[in-house]
């Protein structure tokens, strides 16, 4: 069987780096093309390849050279709908993991992969351990009426909250059926101490140069709280998630949102 041809956008960012490795040592897979926006070289310099990974600053053309089958983008939201239109189009599918994504876009999303019959698999977290807290937050918020998220990251992350917080929040309440009870204080001595507000889940974001990534998910009842708490310790426990999606990405039409969804959770 021919090995899956993987392209990486944003080679050279802290993800983009450790994606490329893990492609070029997955059997199955070959890395075909490498993407940055200021390239110095013709090829990727990377230790572990066996093969010349050409690495180019123009995404449209790369694809018209590499006949690659999978773009691989863990950039930011302008950046990766700008690399989704060009490679959907060129019916080349696509693994987005940028946070910060719209509802607009995921839905130009589904259109364009609808439009050119390949697939796209978006996630707001790649590793295992998010996706379980995500199911069972879900479970949970049948059971109780009040909720709050506290999402920690580290100190240069540029959005907040985490796409991870909202993916959790909006999948909360979808299955508690209605908006969680939001406790109002009478008065706020410091502005926003409260968090930002979500249909009743009061979400707060810590940046701290100690944090990688991480959440909780705090319920609450009469006399009892339950809490669920995931910490990513390495960049690493994203890989696997990672090379799942790259491998049954080119199986699937459309928009597939979540690692859940690819977990049959």
């Amino acid at each position: 069987m021919e090995p899956i041809r993987v392209v990486i956008n944003g080679a050279l960012g802290r993800m983009g780096q450790d994606i490329t490795k893990a492609v070029v040592c997955e059997p199955g897979l070959r890395a075909v093309g490498a993407v940055e926006k200021e390239v110095t070289q013709k090829y990727l310099p990377v230790a572990e390849a066996s093969d010349l990974i050409p690495f180019s600053s123009d995404l449209n053309s790369l694809l018209k050279s590499c006949d690659a089958d999978v773009v691989v983008d863990f950039t930011d939201a302008e950046v990766s709908m700008s690399a989704a239109r060009i490679a959907i189009k060129q019916k080349v599918n696509m693994v987005i993991g940028t946070t910060g994504l719209s509802e607009e876009n995921l839905a130009e999303i589904t259109q364009l992969c609808q439009a050119y019959k390949v697939g796209a698999v978006v996630a707001p977290n790649f590793s295992l351990g998010a996706a379980l807290l995500i199911h069972l937050s879900k479970f949970a918020a049948k059971y109780f009426n009040h909720a709050e998220i506290i999402e920690m990251h580290h100190d240069k992350k540029a959005d907040a909250p985490s796409g991870t917080a909202l993916a959790t929040g909006r999948a909360m309440v979808q299955a508690h059926g209605k908006p969680f009870i939001y406790p109002e204080v009478k008065r706020e001595v410091l502005s926003n101490t409260r968090g930002g507000h979500m249909d009743g889940i009061a979400i707060h974001s810590l940046r701290l140069p100690g944090f990688m990534a991480g959440q909780e998910v705090v319920f609450s009842g009469a006399g009892e709280t339950l809490s669920l708490r995931h910490n990513t310790i390495s960049r690493e426990c994203y890989l696997p998630g990672i090379i799942m999606a790259i491998k049954k990405v080119t199986k699937r039409k459309g928009l597939t949102y979540g690692l859940d969804a690819l977990l049959k959770l």
